[in-house]
């Protein structure tokens, strides 16, 4: 059993911070409820007190011995912090070190890790400040739970609702019980296609679904890793305890992998980044076909080599390990072992995409992985069964001696 502070801001997603108690409890951990003064206008006091069978913390200067000082000795206690719902207010709070009531505070003192659940309009979600704030938090460990898409309380459809309770309860928990043989190492996964926007209604795309990459970043978080998922366009959830940084293009994954590589110990480029992009970028508006039945020449130039750079980037060194893919048609080996000298990476993943049931878009596989010691075969099966093999793999690499 555990103590989580919860800390609950004021969203009409605090509603469901009372179910996520539970869900909590029913993890046998034991939670004391922190709100904000915005909070209490959504939800009251009283029913956390009787759901938690604690006082519910409500003002930084209550009355009475050592209150002025109870942000310390709940910092102190709490084996962890789990705000939900996460405001954009609390987020830029945080980010910036306001520390104006007992919540701020309390993530100022404390030590334990911090896991946020953001809520809130989805123009607000995708602002630039609140994604900035988002990844200074993110930069310094703080774990978020992906918000969901719907209806929202403004009468929007979109991104930024409150995550289910029992998925926030799901990634708390795996917080609490952080074991595994990837404990305290960052993996950083990239999955998905990229879109190379045209104009603005048509893009070059692939049918990437991303299921590869979100499967390994899924493993990886089982095995305690702390994970960083940079995704192009996919429908898929993200999975739970995962950092997800969403991107559209190759140039922006780029951007992100280079942001965050430098700190990992492993990187896995399991997306399907486009080779080309439009020359000119992309046209505003619609390019209109008019009456002219003349075809449409449109010139294209290479997208960055993300995994090369890396490659070059590490200048022969061992981390991060670093593990790609080769998605080709046919034999995919002699190219996979090819790409492995050539981008100077550690593991080669090689797949025939012309197969029905293996590749873009399906549950399942079936790969070689290439390493400088030699080939070890997936028959097919599931992509999660490949991913807990493509990381077991890796973190033999990781324990071999330095060349």
């Amino acid at each position: 059993m555990a103590l989580v502070a919860l800390g609950v801001t004021g969203g009409i997603g605090a509603y469901k911070a009372v179910e996520t108690v539970r869900e909590l409890q029913k993890r046998d951990h034991e939670v004391v409820a922190i709100m904000t003064r915005s909070a209490r206008k959504f939800v009251g006091e009283v029913t956390f007190e009787a759901i938690t069978r604690h006082r519910v913390i409500t003002d930084q200067y209550a009355r009475g011995a050592n209150a002025d000082i109870e942000h310390i000795s709940i910092a102190s206690s709490a084996a962890l912090l789990l705000v939900a719902p996460a405001t954009a207010n609390i987020i830029g709070k945080f980010a910036t070190g306001i520390a104006d009531d007992f919540l701020t505070s309390l993530y100022l003192a404390t030590r334990a890790p911090v896991l946020m659940a953001p809520a809130m309009n989805t123009n607000m979600l995708e602002h630039d400040a609140v994604r900035r704030n988002m990844a200074t938090l993110a930069a310094r460990g703080v774990r978020f739970v992906e918000p969901g898409a719907g209806y929202l309380a403004c009468g929007w459809i979109g991104k930024g609702r409150l995550a289910e309770p029992e998925t926030i309860a799901e990634a708390a928990d795996r917080l609490l019980r952080q074991t595994g043989s990837l404990l305290g190492r960052l993996v950083l996964v990239t999955a998905g296609p990229t879109y190379e926007d045209i104009d603005e209604v048509r893009f070059i795309g692939n049918r990437s679904s991303g299921r590869m990459g979100y499967a390994i970043a899924a493993e990886a978080a089982r095995r305690g890793a702390r994970v960083v998922l940079i995704s192009g366009p996919s429908r898929l959830d993200p999975p739970a305890g995962t950092e997800v940084v969403r991107v559209r293009s190759a140039t922006q994954m780029r951007d992100a992998v280079h942001r965050v590589a430098g700190d990992a110990d492993i990187v896995v480029m399991a997306a399907a980044v486009a080779d080309y992009t439009p020359a000119d970028g992309a046209q505003p508006g619609k390019i209109e076909k008019g009456q002219d039945v003349a075809p449409l020449e449109l010139r294209l130039v290479r997208t960055p080599d993300i995994l090369a750079e890396l490659g070059e980037r590490r200048d022969g060194g061992a981390r991060p390990l670093l593990i790609g893919f080769a998605a080709q048609s046919g034999d995919p080996v002699a190219r996979g072992r090819d790409k492995l000298r050539r981008k100077a990476v550690d593991m080669i993943v090689a797949n025939d995409i012309s197969r029905p049931d293996a590749g873009f878009d399906v549950e399942t596989n079936a790969a070689t992985l290439i390493t400088a010691s030699g080939d070890e075969s997936f028959p097919l099966g599931q992509k999660t069964e490949l991913a807990s093999m493509i990381l077991d793999r890796a973190e033999h690499l990781l324990q071999a001696p330095t060349p």
